[in-house]
């Protein structure tokens, strides 16, 4: 089997993941630093994996991990071994912990946040609206980024002030040209940040689901400290990313197809339609990190060794001709059926995938009726993702705003 060495840069993900795909169902691949593990990347191997009990999360099953093999200073090592949370256990200690950021997020639950993100996006458009109208605007920075950060900040209970820090860390976090010297610091930063949350939250409680989590320990439901902490980082992490390169994602994918953007636009494709299919044909998540068989376990034609470590290549599996037919490279807005599983599948599915889609829904159909002018700033081909191998993260998304609906473009002659 030719081992396939992730590109640290992320210079071309596409090719990438084609090049997973054409290798078989398991790959083997090489992540940065030298570290090898398997990679699966058929849609239908995936979602049997995600459901096989062989496959876990503890990291001491890894052979490597045993050996003394992954350094203390890898730059993934944050993603690899993060602490003891919902991201990290299986089995009785996973529907412990996942039970109660589930019942905070359910698609009900999540419905009663509508007000509160309408009323976000609103904000940040009248901000938008406000800038230069003759200078581009990054879209990313200004925009997708915001939202996100301040729906699931609100809804954990993290001051904004805060803010600035934590995008400063979770940028090294996920980045692989984090130096090795800088991340033991960065992890005990983290840590420390989170901890003070947690903290703040334990001697002044609030409506939030850090103080949530902090009275179900009180209560009896045995959550230890660095339970709490790692769980308010994994869901602040993951609740503002995905959000961001979904948002980011989707108007690049309009702004290449502009036919699919006018019958977006004119109604005759629903919004939750191109969310879909972009999830689907430029997901967020390019590869999830990382999990263990505890024995030999096969994969179509190949086997998955014992105490292997191994990873899920949603990049490589959500454009898979085997489960989307002859046109799964193409982006289409109007597929149907479209059943991805760029949020997981299984008892680890993503429980924000409903907060998500939820604020994808609101921010882009209002962004396009403030801006219907909008286009990029760049060429597509400019377009260039950071050195993230988990998160298909683009460094910016520079666009021209065009007029604001309603405002007369004599008005600037």
């Amino acid at each position: 089997m030719t081992r396939i060495a992730l590109d640290p840069f992320v210079t071309d993900l596409d090719a990438e993941s084609a090049a997973l795909r054409a290798a078989g169902p398991l790959a083997e691949v090489e992540l940065p630093g030298g570290v090898h593990c398997y990679a699966v990347t058929h849609h239908a191997e995936a979602r049997a994996l995600l459901t096989d009990s062989r496959v876990v999360k503890d990291i001491n099953v890894w052979n490597a991990w045993q050996r003394g093999e992954i350094p203390p200073d890898w730059p993934l090592i944050g993603l690899a071994n993060p602490g003891r949370s919902m991201l990290t256990v299986d089995g009785e200690d996973h529907r412990r912990l996942r039970t109660l950021v589930a019942q905070a997020l359910t698609v009900r639950r999540v419905e009663r946040l509508r007000e509160g993100i309408e009323a976000l996006t609103r904000a940040g458009l009248d901000r938008l609206a406000a800038l230069p109208a003759d200078r581009p605007v990054d879209l990313k920075a200004e925009f997708a980024y915001p939202l996100p950060m301040n729906v699931i900040s609100e809804l954990m209970g993290v001051d904004a002030a805060d803010h600035p820090r934590l995008k400063e860390l979770f940028e090294k976090f996920f980045s692989t040209q984090t130096p090795p010297s800088e991340v033991p610091r960065m992890m005990a930063d983290l840590g420390a940040l989170f901890t003070k949350i947690v903290d703040g939250k334990r001697a002044e409680p609030g409506d939030d689901l850090t103080s949530a989590l902090i009275a179900a320990s009180e209560n009896g439901d045995h959550l230890t400290d660095e339970e709490i902490v790692n769980t308010l980082q994994l869901i602040i992490a993951a609740g503002h990313e995905t959000t961001i390169s979904l948002v980011v994602n989707v108007v690049a994918a309009l702004q290449t197809h502009p036919e699919q953007r006018e019958r977006v636009l004119n109604g005759e494709i629903p919004w939750q339609g191109v969310i879909e299919e972009t999830l689907r044909w430029n997901t967020p998540t390019s590869h999830v990190l990382i999990r263990f068989a505890t024995e030999d376990v096969e994969v179509g034609d190949r086997v998955l060794p014992k105490g292997e470590a191994l990873i899920v290549s949603f990049g490589a599996l959500g454009r898979d001709e085997r489960q989307y037919g002859p046109t799964a490279g193409a982006f289409d807005a109007a597929r149907s059926p479209n059943r991805h599983i760029a949020f997981g599948h299984g008892p680890h599915i993503c429980p924000g995938a409903a907060l998500s889609r939820l604020e994808a829904g609101i921010a882009l159909p209002a962004l396009y009726e403030r801006f219907p002018d909008l286009d990029l700033a760049v060429a597509a081909d400019d377009l260039r993702n950071k050195p993230i191998v988990t998160q298909n993260d683009l460094y910016e998304l520079p666009v021209r705003l065009g007029c604001p609906a309603g405002h007369d473009r004599t008005d600037d002659a």
